[in-house]
């Protein structure tokens, strides 16, 4: 329960604070001090650090990063890495207390593991060089290579590999929120593409399969309510490994237009898979077998010109793009793929289909080397391998390149005239796509991938001998899970769902503060009004922010609004005349109360809400 009201007043506050003669209570006269201890959440806007701006910085892209610059939560310190100011550090630490109490509930136990890690872990598991410039490495005056982690898969199974002993010790789940670190080529969007971020990772140790399974599944109802209790719109879809590795993982998207992820869901059941992932149906490209003919297309080479030149349907045409292998059996090796003119290889999928790491475009001389011709490249007569879309398998009629200076081919029959071609799903899903499960209609939408859950098996536990005495007393080795949730890029991720044109519009569970006072006006009514009103709340443990200082109306109200918070309560002399203040929820109509009423309307609203959210 995010109000935390003090046992001592609960019962009195629950039932109204009017005493006898109808006014507030007298506090006793050491809260009223100055020199008094500060109360639970409360604080005065004139001893606060919240520098607001009028204007959000021109780097400052999407909506996250303008409003929580604008609104004092965070600064840049250098390229992909922030200070996160006293308003920031009250919302994270809300995240966080959420993520911990489900964890929690769900068996995991939480630790602690450092930062910097030792590069001889990182060549043992054989991702050294493997996970690329990302990975920070360093030398300490020892000449000792280490590295900031980005990840602790390494850490983790070096502490499980000297601890574990026996069956009966599994299964484990240790998890633990910290700051992580990855040298992004391209900081970008704040706090949701950054270098440096604060991150909940989980890892689970197992004696078998089904075990791991039990706790993928226990993960995934975890994180389901982690986002759930948070108010947001989210959808869990089927995800790559990337570069952690592992066979089933699925990841947890907070839905905003400005998401970096594209999604594939279906509208007619729960099927949802990012579209490095995505699975679909699309009616093949063919027309009636013809023979293999050369037409010259003279500086035509884009699907879209020749497709228009030749007037056939974008959809008959082949597109053949060559690509490098990196990493893997096949490193180094040019392969050319086909797909229809109408869709886009997936490149993920490609270097899964080539067990490699990654591919790249090839060169003009690599297409060269497999007797193609950059612009005219078709998929008959190369020497390289040729991996055809399954959309294209038995198609006939089609156009593609002639691997000849300004011509292309008609009537091209991929069995007949491609020489051992291999058939795989590498088409990115589109939508209006049909859905394989069912037969519905795919849909694309944006996602902030905010979590990720991974079952590993034993990818890193066999090269870090994670060892363990099973039940029949042989050496056995541990299959693991790992389940992350990145802290800070869903602060930004909330804000990118919860905002308008005023400002942040933080859910109550999530504000860094609840209620917002702002007093209008100087005199001493207006001021000690205030003071009560704001001392009565700090002590029933509302988290209150009061704006006592001497600035217009206009900035007072215009900073609220932008730093987000719920509810606010207007004391001014106008209504202290009438012995009334003004209270309501931020972006709606303030209504009129009774001074006296304040504290006890404000704690059943308040109350209200959260029961309800």
């Amino acid at each position: 329960m995010y109000l935390k009201v003090k046992k001592k007043y609960n019962r009195i506050l629950i039932k109204g604070i009017k005493n006898q003669t109808g006014t507030l209570p007298d506090l006793k006269q050491d809260y009223l001090n100055e020199s008094a201890p500060a109360m639970l959440a409360a604080m005065r806007y004139s001893r606060s650090f919240i520098p607001t701006l009028r204007d959000a910085p021109a780097d400052a892209e999407v909506t996250s990063h303008k409003l929580l610059l604008r609104a004092g939560y965070i600064r840049r310190v250098t390229s992909g890495v922030y200070d996160y100011l006293p308003l920031a550090l009250l919302v994270l630490r809300k995240i966080e207390a959420v993520i911990r109490d489900e964890m929690n509930r769900a068996g995991a136990q939480e630790l602690l593991m450092p930062m910097v890690q030792p590069g001889e872990l990182w060549e043992k598991s054989e991702r050294m060089e493997k996970y690329g410039p990302e990975l920070l490495r360093f030398k300490d005056r020892h000449s000792h290579e280490s590295c900031l982690g980005p990840t602790h898969e390494e850490v983790i199974c070096d502490l499980v590999s000297r601890e574990l002993r026996s069956y009966k010790q599994l299964p484990m789940n240790l998890y633990q929120i910290q700051n992580k670190f990855r040298d992004e080529i391209r900081p970008r969007f704040g706090l949701m593409r950054g270098r440096e971020f604060v991150m909940k990772d989980a890892y689970s140790f197992h004696a078998d399969e089904e075990s791991l399974a039990a706790e993928y599944k226990n993960m995934f109802e975890a994180y389901t309510r982690i986002f759930t209790r948070f108010g947001l719109k989210f959808r869990p879809v089927e995800a790559d490994t990337g570069s952690i590795g592992g066979s089933d993982s699925h990841e947890f998207h907070v839905l905003a237009e400005s998401g970096e992820d594209l999604i594939a869901h279906c509208s007619g059941c729960d099927y949802a898979a990012n579209v490095e992932k995505a699975v679909s149906v699309r009616a093949s490209t063919s027309c009636e077998q013809a023979a293999l003919n050369m037409v010259e297309t003279p500086g035509v080479t884009s699907v879209e010109d020749v497709a228009d030149f030749l007037s056939v349907d974008i959809g008959l045409l082949v597109k053949t793009l060559v690509y490098r292998v990196n990493g893997g059996e096949h490193d180094g090796a040019i392969v050319a793929t086909c797909v229809a003119g109408d869709d886009q290889v997936q490149e993920i999928k490609l270097a899964h289909v080539l067990g490699a790491d990654s591919v790249e475009m090839a060169s003009d001389d690599d297409i060269a080397s497999i007797g193609g011709i950059t612009g005219f490249v078709g998929p008959q007569q190369l020497s390289g391998r040729v991996l055809v879309d399954m959309r294209l398998q038995g198609a006939t009629g089609l156009v593609a390149g002639a691997n000849q200076p300004d011509t292309h081919v008609t009537g091209l029959d991929i069995t007949r005239d491609i020489a051992e071609p291999e058939f795989a799903d590498l088409r990115e899903t589109r939508a209006g796509d049909v859905c394989e499960r069912c037969g519905g209609m795919i849909e694309l939408s944006r996602g902030i991938e905010v979590g990720q859950v991974f079952a590993l098996g034993t990818r890193y536990t066999e090269p870090m001998e994670v060892i363990f005495q099973n039940q029949q007393g042989k050496r056995s080795v541990a299959t693991m899970g790992c389940y992350g949730i990145g802290v800070s890029r869903l602060m930004a991720a909330i804000v990118e769902q919860c905002n308008d044109e005023a400002g942040i519009n933080w859910p109550l569970a999530l504000a860094p503060f609840q209620v917002g006072l702002i007093s209008m006006g100087r005199s001493d009514a207006v001021r000690d009004t205030s003071e009560t009103i704001y001392r009565q709340l700090a002590d029933a443990g509302i988290e209150i922010l009061w704006d006592e200082r001497n600035e217009r109306p206009g900035v007072k109200f215009k900073d609220f609004e932008l730093i987000g918070l719920p509810f606010q309560i207007v004391i001014g002399d106008r209504g202290l005349k009438d012995g009334e203040v003004e209270i309501g929820w931020r972006q709606q109509q303030r209504k009129t109360v009774a001074v006296a009423d304040v504290v006890n309307i404000v704690l059943t609203e308040l109350h209200a809400t959260e029961a309800n959210s």
